[in-house]
């Protein structure tokens, strides 16, 4: 198999950027609508216990692949057929030897949880996902290094349909938790026959020493990385899932996927853009320091009112949304987890330039922080506090970002009072005047119009205050841009 010729490579590579953000935007969508669906359905307890099964079965993914696959896609050759063989031969030890690890254990983690027959059934179910999944990953390979990304992408955007709307109708139905166990394997055994038919591959089993230490040098330092991430997400829902319980869990993850969404809408996309950008500009240090101002200003522009709408609206969204009632205790623990998704709508973005200069310790040692300080503070005052204190320990974790905007600036002088301060100021505006006429609405459907419609004026006319009209021109100057290309 021959590999792409340059020419090739840059007119894929540009296809490719078109094709993932399509997918993402529509993904992203597909997956809120079918979020809000699910909450009308799911008990706190139900959900809790779908977090605390994946971040089991997370964690244990972390150890069923050690970067090979990434080895794979970043080796400057093309991949042998023993390259392949290889990796697969590891990849299924790893993961059969997981998964029967993770089948022994069912007792132990049902009792641990309290889970039902449903509850226990879902561990199997991700279990027999985990090792369909892992049957894709060299087809998956294959397209990623010959730049196939809509083959890669098709597969993915089915898997998520079928997925979706398989959840939502057996939830509908009152299946409850067996609707995750039932959708999680259809989806799986619908994206292993989809991608072996875009991209065929005999599967074969081989093993040779000198193919799998080359590709350790790169698997085992890309993996690390992956580790502290696992380790301060996934990890803390398992040590939660022991002290909150699986309807404490339910209740925090309901108020992290709400006040995430503008995070996914807005930084995400961006991030990915911004990354190469900002290596190519590493040595152009007044344009590095526009660049970054001006895409966490976009950033903040976005979220930060965002955030504040979603705080001051949801305690009627909760009312007035049948069967939402349920969800009215995150009201709380979503206005701390917002703070923390503030900071990271700035310091997301730092730690993104920090990477593309070439200051990839300083973003590993800012890693390690957060994450010591989420096991330190998250658990404790969980135990204290329950929900509450658990989120409001992530509100602390995120204050603690001040340590990476001080850092990063010392490296690239951005200005904080543009990109962070200014919309701040407008978003404080916006929530002052939607808390004051809320008090004079009825509660219902129509006031919450009228309350989005205000918001948007008012910090649109803060924001064109402070900014001026040179916000306009250069949001002409993007869909110009964007038109044109």
């Amino acid at each position: 198999m021959e590999e792409v010729n340059v020419v090739t490579i840059k007119e894929r590579a540009v296809r490719g950027i078109v094709v993932l953000t399509g997918r993402t935007f529509f993904l992203q969508v597909l997956s809120t609508i079918a979020l809000f669906l699910l909450f009308q359905y799911l008990a706190p307890s139900e959900y809790g216990v779908f977090i605390i099964v994946s971040s089991v079965v997370n964690f244990l993914v972390y150890f069923s692949d050690i970067g090979l696959a990434a080895a794979l896609i970043q080796k400057k050759d093309m991949p042998s057929e023993t390259d392949l063989k290889t990796t697969f031969t590891v990849q299924q030890i790893l993961v059969f030897t997981l998964v029967l690890i993770l089948f022994l254990c069912v007792p132990l983690i049902t009792n641990h949880y309290l889970l039902t027959n449903d509850g226990r059934d879902l561990i199997y179910a991700l279990g027999i996902s985990l090792i369909l999944s892992s049957l894709k990953s060299i087809p998956s390979v294959l397209l990623e290094r010959k730049l196939e990304f809509i083959k890669l992408v098709f597969p993915q955007i089915l898997e998520q349909v079928v997925y979706n709307i398989i959840l939502v109708f057996l939830a509908m139905k009152g299946f409850g938790l067996k609707s995750f166990s039932i959708a999680v394997v259809v989806r799986s055994i619908v994206g292993l026959v989809m991608i072996y038919t875009l991209q065929p591959w005999k599967m074969g089993f081989a093993f040779s020493f000198r193919a799998l230490r080359d590709l350790f040098k790169f698997g085992i330092p890309y993996q690390i990385n992956t580790f502290i991430a696992t380790l301060k997400d996934d990890g803390i829902n398992i040590i939660l899932g022991g002290i909150i319980g699986p309807s404490g869990i339910g209740i925090l993850s309901f108020a992290q996927k709400v006040a995430r969404l503008p995070l996914t809408f807005f930084m995400d996309t961006v991030t990915k853009v911004t990354f190469p950008a900002f290596s190519r500009l590493q040595d152009k240090t007044s344009d590095l320091e526009r660049s970054v101002t001006r895409s966490i200003f976009f950033i903040c522009l976005l979220v930060f009112p965002s955030l504040i709408g979603i705080v001051v609206l949801m305690p009627w969204v909760v009312e007035l949304i049948p069967r939402y009632s349920k969800w009215s205790a995150s009201l709380i623990p979503l206005i701390f987890i917002s703070i923390n998704f503030a900071f990271a709508a700035g310091t997301t973005q730092l730690t993104n330039m920090l990477n593309a200069i070439g200051k990839i310790k300083i973003t590993f040692y800012l890693m390690i922080m957060w994450t010591v300080l989420s096991w330190a503070l998250i658990p404790l005052l969980a135990i204290k506090f329950s929900v509450n204190g658990a989120s409001f320990g992530y509100s602390l974790v995120g204050l603690s970002s001040v340590i990476a905007i001080y850092i990063a600036k010392r490296y690239v002088n951005f200005s904080i009072f543009e990109s962070i301060i200014k919309p701040l100021i407008a978003s404080i505006i916006m929530m002052a005047i939607l808390l004051f006429v809320k008090n004079f609405l009825p509660m219902n459907y129509y006031s919450l119009g009228i309350l989005v419609l205000i918001g948007v004026v008012s910090y649109g006319a803060s924001i064109v205050g402070m900014i001026g009209v040179s916000l306009i021109e250069d949001a002409k100057k993007a869909m110009h841009n964007l038109w044109k290309k």
